[in-house]
């Protein structure tokens, strides 16, 4: 197979893996830390009104679905790529970095040290960790 190709693959299958972790454990995180009592965390806008509402303990699913999200998709990606794939676990990086980022903008509210653990440790980091582990 073609280098590009497999380099192309390599990235779409990193995206759709770690998107399938972020959404599954976002997905379980309300039966493993309830939701405050009347909130509706299945929607953006259910996610708006009630953010005064939530604790510091809702916010460990969330982080934990950006970053082992991030780490599954940079590993997947680095395992499969055929060149430069540090280069491309780095990329899912910040292809979910961007998400993050975007994030922040469509559900405004989310505390000021959430934002920042997330966006400085949930991304690059965790693409540089698979990155690391795949290529040994």
């Amino acid at each position: 197979m073609h280098p590009a190709l497999k380099n192309l693959i390599a990235v779409i299958t990193g995206i759709i893996i770690g998107s399938i972790v972020n959404m599954a454990l976002i997905g379980i995180s309300g039966a493993v830390i309830p939701p405050p009592e009347g909130v509706d965390m299945k929607t953006a806008e259910g996610l708006k009104t009630a953010m005064h509402l939530l604790e510091p303990r809702h916010f460990i699913f969330p982080f934990l679905a950006h970053a082992l999200g991030t780490f599954a998709g940079a590993w997947i990606t680095a395992k499969i790529a055929a060149t430069v794939k540090m280069r491309f676990a780095l990329a899912i990086g910040i292809f979910f970095l961007a998400g993050g980022v975007a994030n922040i903008f469509m559900l405004p509210g989310a505390p000021v040290w959430f934002c920042v653990l997330d966006l400085v440790l949930a991304y690059i980091p965790m693409a540089w960790l698979a990155g690391k582990a795949a290529i040994r």
